[in-house]
């Protein structure tokens, strides 16, 4: 007898003529599992391949993670050795700054005091000289101040201001 196929799995129903409603299963021993037999037979090295595949990749993805772990464990602990020496180095840069900018201050403050120290030095004449004056001044009782000498600090000679301790003007009064 010929072996059974999907198609042969109805038989038409009637006696022979014209075409009849369908039939129902000619042999029921047999049933749906034993024609799917040979399709499952036939994917069986598919989803074997594809089960390999899967294992393969799941392999290749766990050892991928562990690498990138101990990459990332790795850059961690380098960055830590290394953030010792960023932070002196960022130190050493955070107080040469300090460094210059104290002798840049030291230096500004030696030139002021260079130029207060010249600028007092440039009237220690003039100030001896209003001092001397006074001094004649209050030893001979008003005698006239030498006439054309340097006049006090503060004094223009166009005010005719002279002395604060004697009140003379310096233009050699009598």
């Amino acid at each position: 007898m010929a072996r059974n196929s999907l198609l042969d799995r109805f038989r038409p129903v009637g006696a022979p003529g014209p075409a009849g409603p369908a039939g129902v299963p000619a042999t029921d021993d047999q049933g749906p599992a034993a024609e799917l037999v040979p399709v499952f037979e036939a994917l069986d090295p598919t989803i074997r391949q594809a089960q390999e595949l899967t294992e393969d990749a799941s392999t290749r993805a766990a050892e991928t993670v562990a690498q990138a772990r101990t990459q990332a464990a790795a850059m961690v602990e380098q960055a830590r050795m290394d953030s010792g020496a960023v932070r002196a180095q960022a130190i050493a840069e955070v107080s040469q700054e300090a460094r210059t900018a104290d002798e840049e201050m030291l230096r500004a403050a030696d030139d002021e005091a260079a130029e207060l120290k010249r600028r007092g030095e440039s009237r220690i004449p003039q100030l001896a000289a209003v001092i001397v004056a006074d001094l004649v001044q209050d030893l001979l009782g008003n005698a006239p101040a030498p006439s054309g000498d340097a006049a006090p600090p503060g004094d223009d000679g166009a005010t005719g201001t002279g002395s604060p301790r004697t009140g003379a003007t310096g233009e050699g009064e009598t």
